[in-house]
């Protein structure tokens, strides 16, 4: 009983906790700065690429090393949409998603075929050959780009909570996944696919499913990465600076977390602002404490935590009776 009140204590104060942050990131544009709002702006952001990234890797197994190919993917949808065919910039971040996921579907049953090491290495090769393909393209303007005229129009205020909803969004559509049967299925084809498909799981479904929800939100992010950025060109938008960022951060916060994702970022967007000067060795620089914190915590920042404290916020963990109720894939 007094284990039972206290477990109740500690998800109130969770709760209270979760709300007051929530509270916060809403009504930050009306008492913050503009460059704090900014900063936030850039975490919501790369906070929704690491949890995508780490529902790919940290959840399926499917370490991707092609997230770019989605980042790419929307940000020209949003680019030739508003710029060429003047329409709404919400539909053009919309129709990124839907373009992403189109690419994703086309490019899933020969990259499903391989992998460990070779599914990794496909997906960067295709990124890379998209690169090309954009960079030769007349109707994208080859190398030289587009500029965004759209977000001149627009606010800090109005990108900020473009990005809080595609950031949050993220973390709850996460949270959601875990915690159904989709989610066991998941844990149980990362740690052993074989076993998991005797227990009924169905591989390639599964697959497929979270691989195209990871393209549509990645897309959306890119979309708004590029109406934040203002600018487009091939070798940026398909570069694999974005999928390394987004492995760091779910290094740094600790894979197989939804929490790390966050904590992965906020670290993540801070160390690239005190690095803002070094742009030829920032992305060394950070790959250095990385590696640091691979060596010192191999879990993460959130994993250690767990491990010495059973701290954790936003866990997939259900009761015993719950998961007997669930265990029928």
């Amino acid at each position: 009983m007094a284990l039972t009140k206290t477990n109740n204590a500690a998800a109130s104060v969770k709760i209270v906790v979760l709300g007051i942050i929530v509270i916060l990131l809403f009504t930050l544009p009306f008492w913050a700065p503009e460059n704090i709002v900014m900063i936030f702006l850039l975490i919501m952001l790369y906070m929704s690429l690491g949890q995508m990234w780490n529902l790919l890797a940290g959840y399926a197994g499917l370490v991707s090393l092609g997230q770019q190919i989605f980042i790419g993917l929307g940000g020209y949808s949003l680019a030739v949409i508003t710029e060429v065919y003047h329409l709404n910039f919400l539909l053009a971040i919309f129709i990124g998603g839907v373009v992403s996921v189109i690419f994703a579907l086309i490019i899933s049953q020969p990259i499903f075929k391989m992998k460990g090491i070779y599914f990794s290495i496909s997906t960067w090769v295709i990124a890379e050959a998209l690169a090309l393909y954009f960079l030769n393209w007349a109707f994208v303007g080859y190398g030289l780009g587009f500029n965004i005229r759209t977000t001149y129009e627009m606010s800090t205020s109005f990108l900020y909570y473009l990005s809080l909803v595609l950031g949050l969004g993220s973390v709850l559509l996460v949270y959601i996944i875990m915690r159904t049967k989709r989610g066991l299925a998941l844990m149980a084809m990362r740690d052993n696919e074989s076993a998991a498909e005797v227990m009924g799981v169905e591989l390639y479904k599964t697959k497929l499913t979270i691989f195209l929800i990871s393209a549509f939100i990645t897309g959306m992010t890119g979309a708004v990465l590029y109406l934040n950025i203002s600018f487009i060109q091939p070798y940026a938008a398909f570069s694999i600076d974005w999928t390394v960022a987004s492995v760091v951060i779910v290094i740094i916060g600790g894979i197989g977390t939804m929490e790390g994702s966050i904590i992965g970022a906020v670290v993540y967007v801070i160390l690239k602002q005190f690095l803002y000067d070094f742009p030829g060795i920032s992305m060394i620089i950070l790959g250095v404490i990385a590696i640091l914190i691979i060596l010192i915590a191999p879990k993460g920042i959130m994993g250690m935590l767990h491990d010495k404290f059973g701290w954790e916020v936003l866990s997939p963990r259900r009761s015993p009776k719950k998961l007997m109720k669930m265990i029928r894939f």
